[in-house]
């Protein structure tokens, strides 16, 4: 166990390992020290000279992001001289500054204005007039604005350190300084640099996507899980009216870190679909397809089921499911004979990894639950662009269901010879048309769930969207017709369809949504983390 070492901060007494930091001991006691330079993920310039603070019996003001505790140290981060460092940092910051705030992206979430509505001078003292550099573009999807930048080099440190592809540098000296790239090199190319936008502690840098959509106050956050691969990266849904606006990365060491992938950002339009399904449907003797209400549609299916009896069931889920919806499908598989249970997903060539934070990666699997799927009794078929491995279940004469495969491959006589067809989506396919019954699915947006990620840690993700009419999780609807054939109790929470799943999955067993909290919980092990 590390050496403790006691300080006092503000009159507070702090016990913190040796060699931490004064400002990550302030963090303890609820102390924010404020700062620009300095990010826990990368090295410590100490050169915005923001973070200075006093220390009893040091001869001047010490930067309390390099600064590292000593034993009996008493420091005063309110104090007279500390204050009055802060607010003159903050007056030459502004000025060169542009009063930029009603039109800049950053507004509402810049530690700029906070820092100077919080200890700035009521009226600025400059009479020279600004800088101006301008806009200029680094490629990817990063815009870069010279006059509002206050040359705190995140964006450069994070580009030589954590991504280790070295294309931005400061060039320039003194006032003239400005962030630039090599010759015509920018980012594009890069898998890692919308990490630089969300580091920038003001609005230099801003996202060529998000620029102009939203102001920050306007945005509802949802912590989440980032579906776009099986890394399982912690994440926050910002939206609004209803629509995701953008992603971002939430701190979790133990996955991601504070980071998260470009492709894995950008890959939000799908869950903004605008023509959803939203209706169950039921196909008539005729063959003619109409909407019932929930009850009607699911006595339904239950008569049926009881004509044809039970027989081998052929099961096709996409491993966007949460864990709930998987373990729901296999209950009902169960419960319907047993039978053959089946995904497909789609896997890159290679997996990209983060050179300075390398437990992450933009993993093979393109999907967030593969994990999850194969220890919950699903195999993978089909090719490696999620096709194919499907022609057994085509023409078979048993009880097909399909839960969130759009069958974009097949043909529209897909389950044409099935006794019973079931089909659950978000939208209406063309394979679908032979359907008996079709469900609206929500989407991993709009429902409570949970994913296993490639190293087998089960995260929690919260509804960000409203569901589209009458769509519902998976869990819910499987759960309740599983509930009618084994005469149980139908789960009415995500929670108790995880423990149902938990009960009947080994690899499950014994873990609760209160064990998995909001940074995760790894199968199998003895402990459980930290949700601080």
């Amino acid at each position: 166990m590390a050496e403790l070492v006691t300080l006092t901060i503000d009159g507070q007494e702090v016990s913190v390992p040796r060699g931490t930091t004064i400002l990550e001991a302030a963090k303890k006691i609820g102390k924010q020290v404020p700062h620009y330079c300095y990010h826990p993920g990368m090295s410590s310039p100490a050169m915005c000279r923001l973070c200075l603070v006093e220390v009893e019996g040091a001869p001047k003001s010490m930067p309390s992001c390099v600064t590292t505790v000593m034993e009996g140290q008493i420091v005063h981060t309110e104090s007279k001289q500390a204050v009055g460092n802060r607010e003159g940092v903050l007056e030459f910051y502004l000025v060169n500054h542009p009063l930029d705030c009603p039109i800049c992206d950053m507004s509402g979430e810049c530690d700029l204005q906070d820092y100077v509505h919080a200890e700035g001078r009521a009226h600025g003292r400059s009479e020279e007039p600004k800088r101006v550099f301008g806009r200029d573009d680094f490629g990817g999807d990063v815009l870069f604005y010279g006059d509002r930048c206050v040359m705190c080099t995140r964006c450069v440190r994070f580009m030589n350190e954590v991504e280790q592809d070295q294309r931005l540098t400061v060039v320039e000296r003194g006032n003239r300084s400005v962030i630039d790239t090599f010759f015509e090199e920018g980012l594009e190319g890069t898998h890692w640099h919308g990490n630089i936008v969300d580091i920038c502690p003001v609005g230099a840098l801003v996202s060529k996507e998000f620029l102009y959509k939203a102001r920050a106050w306007d945005l509802e956050h949802t912590p989440s899980i980032c579906p776009s691969c099986s890394q399982g990266c912690n994440i926050e849904l910002h939206t609004r009216d209803n629509l995701i606006q953008r992603m971002k990365p939430r701190e979790n060491l133990e996955v991601n870190g504070w980071w998260m992938c470009d492709y894995g950002r950008h890959n939000h339009e799908w869950m903004n679909r605008g023509i959803q399904l939203e209706d169950p449907l039921v196909r008539t003797l005729d063959g003619a397809t109409g909407p019932v209400k929930w009850r009607d549609a699911l006595d339904q299916l239950l008569q049926h089921v009881g004509v044809i009896g039970e027989g081998r069931v052929k099961a096709v889920a996409t491993p966007f499911a949460s864990n709930e919806d998987l373990g729901a499908l296999a209950e009902l598989v169960g419960a319907l004979g047993g039978g053959d249970m089946v995904y497909r997903s789609v896997r890159s060539e290679e997996e990209i990894v983060l050179k300075g934070f390398p437990t992450l990666a933009r993993r093979k699997d393109l999907a967030p639950n593969t994990s999850g799927a194969e220890l919950i009794g699903f195999t993978r078929v089909g090719d490696d662009e999620a096709t194919g491995g499907l022609e057994d279940i085509a023409t078979h004469d048993g009880i097909v269901i399909i839960m969130g495969d759009e069958l974009s491959d097949q043909a529209e006589d897909f389950g044409r010879e099935a006794g019973l067809f079931v089909y659950l989506g978000d939208r209406q396919s063309p394979a679908a048309s032979n359907a008996h019954f079709v469900f609206p699915l929500t989407t991993f947006a709009e429902q409570e769930g949970s994913f296993t990620n490639i190293a087998r840690r089960v995260q929690r993700f919260s509804p960000a969207l409203e569901p589209s009419g009458m769509a519902r999780p998976g869990w819910l609807i499987l759960g309740a017709l599983a509930a009618e054939l084994n005469n149980g109790d139908a789960p009415r929470t995500a929670a108790e369809a995880f423990s149902g799943l938990a009960s009947q999955i080994e690899a499950f067993a014994g873990l609760t949504y209160q064990d998995i909290g909001i940074r995760g919980a790894v199968l199998n092990e003895t402990f459980v983390l930290s949700e601080c």
